[in-house]
């Protein structure tokens, strides 16, 4: 896998963390 996969996946993954978060609160 290369980096900029690495990053990419990454921000998705906080992104969906931060959207699921908002929903619960």
């Amino acid at each position: 896998m290369s980096l900029e996969t690495k990053v990419i996946k990454s921000r998705l993954g906080l992104l969906g963390l931060a959207e699921e978060l908002g929903n619960v609160s």
